[in-house]
């Protein structure tokens, strides 16, 4: 799903639907922007907390509103020939309304639940705060945070949201994340980052320092392998995912799916070295995809459906 420097988010892409295309790009705003404030610039932490805690704020008088036309509706009191535009008379604070009066009118168009986009601000000033992941299950949870909510709320546009749907759109978004962790190792470091469990650095005798130095010793390579093997299996699990859904979804799907699984291929390429070769997909990956794409479930293990 890389698209532009919020990699979550699949962005107006020409084979979305063009009637979803808008609400895609509200919810997209929402999520960079957030991004943004825990991610970019030169602010305190205090600050990037304070950024967020607005953007809390915001979803905070949306659900009010929501509720209280709630209570019009039981009360008997909503007029539909009448009804104003609930979005655009909330009272956000006018340099984010911009951002959450659109995003307010497609929550309420899709009937769009509030705590994934809570779970999405918490993973964002968790990167505020969390440097380092002790185990794979803290940074699973983390994934869970910062990329799960995404594949749920592009579902529910969709109308596509059972538990299954869900398991498996659950699965790619993880898959995704740790993709882009462990292309970006080198990347993360530079900001003071490492996505690399504790645990498994331990295990495979890499420490912080050889990270620091860029060091793609066999150590490291080892326990990219192993941390490139979780992730695809992901992948793998909810590829079934790309099949269920139908047209251009299911297309769009495919895509995002292949390219991830393309990446790790590109890391298990250059033997794990994502310091001196940081895989990016070009032209002639993005063909090889489409004829990919035209093959599932061909291009992927019979096992792919199980975890």
């Amino acid at each position: 799903m890389p698209v532009d420097h919020y990699e979550n988010f699949p962005v107006a892409s020409f084979l979305l639907p063009p009637a979803l295309r808008a609400s895609v790009t509200d919810l997209y705003r929402f999520a960079r922007s957030a991004d943004d404030i825990a991610d970019e610039g030169d602010a305190t932490d205090a600050e990037r907390l304070a950024g967020l805690a607005r953007y809390q704020a915001m979803l905070d008088r949306i659900d009010a509103s929501r509720q209280d036309q709630g209570s019009n509706d039981a009360d008997g009191l909503h007029d539909p020939a009448n009804a104003r535009d609930a979005s655009a008379t909330r009272a956000f604070d006018p340099d984010l309304a911009p951002i959450f009066v659109p995003l307010a009118a497609t929550i309420d168009r899709h009937n769009l639940p509030l705590a994934p986009f809570r779970r999405l601000l918490s993973a964002f000033a968790q990167d505020v705060t969390v440097k380092r992941y002790a185990d794979y299950s803290s940074l699973l949870d983390y994934c869970q945070r910062s990329a799960d909510p995404v594949g749920e709320l592009m579902l529910r546009l969709y109308g596509a949201a059972t538990a299954q749907h869900l398991a498996w759109s659950n699965a790619i978004c993880s898959g995704l994340q740790l993709t882009n962790f462990w292309q970006d190792v080198g990347v993360d470091w530079d900001k003071g980052r490492i996505y690399l469990p504790q645990d498994d650095r331990i295990r495979f005798g890499v420490t912080e320092e050889a990270i620091a130095a860029h060091r793609a010793d066999a150590p490291f390579r080892a326990l990219m392998a192993f941390e490139v093997e979780r992730a695809r299996a992901l992948l793998h699990f909810g590829a079934p995912l790309a099949l269920a859904l139908p047209g251009r979804i299911g297309w769009e799907l495919r895509l995002v799916l292949l390219g991830g699984l393309r990446i790790l291929e590109r890391i298990d390429a250059v033997g794990y070295d994502v310091f001196r070769h940081r895989p990016v997909l070009g032209k002639s990956d993005w063909l090889l995809l489409a004829w990919r794409a035209c093959r599932l479930p061909h291009t992927l293990p019979a096992t792919s459906s199980s975890l």
